[in-house]
């Protein structure tokens, strides 16, 4: 592979993780009924609003959840594999879509997972660097990752004023992450 063809891999891959994860942190945002009016949401409804308005006219919410965030994300995903393969020389019907999809769905399955690992990572750190201060960033964080934090604090609640939940959910995390990358 050339440089220059490296350097598009690069920036393709870059650039189009960037947006796929802002699509899905909108996704997840809303699931968990976070802030909208916080200014980082609203950059993210801004960015998303063009390619996910008109794909909800024709995939309706359900449940609460916005399953036109997620088969945007997913139709993304298939074109940045297939534009990534073909810019790295490879035919576009030589590559079965079967494969295409489970390769996609795995990536968007690591990218949520990613998502709320370095979520769970800038929050604990935040505690010991600037505990109780407030952030836009850090309230989105927290109210991300807030329905899984209890959870864990049911099961395991606080010791000795330590919240062990965060490095609970890491653990977790990175076993499903090892189990997805082992399928």
């Amino acid at each position: 592979m050339s440089a220059l063809s490296s350097s598009l891999v690069f920036l393709i891959q870059t650039l189009g993780g960037l947006y796929i994860m802002a699509v899905l942190l909108r996704f997840l945002l809303q699931l968990v009924k976070a802030d909208f009016y916080n200014p980082i949401s609203q950059a993210i409804v801004k960015v998303t609003s063009p390619l996910l308005n008109p794909l909800r006219k024709v995939i309706p919410g359900m449940g609460g959840l916005d399953l036109a965030a997620l088969v945007l994300a997913l139709i993304l995903q298939i074109l940045l594999v297939y534009v990534l393969f073909m810019v790295q020389g490879f035919a576009a019907d030589a590559i079965p879509f079967p494969q295409v999809l489970i390769v996609s769905l795995k990536e968007l399955a690591g990218e949520i997972l990613n998502i709320y690992m370095f979520s769970l990572i800038i929050i604990a750190i935040a505690s010991w660097v600037a505990p109780g201060s407030y952030n836009p960033g850090l309230m989105l964080l927290h109210q991300l990752t807030e329905p899984l934090s209890s959870r864990v604090r049911r099961v395991i609640p606080p010791l000795g004023g330590l919240d062990f939940s965060l490095m609970v959910l890491v653990l977790i995390i990175i076993t499903l992450k090892n189990f997805i990358a082992a399928l």
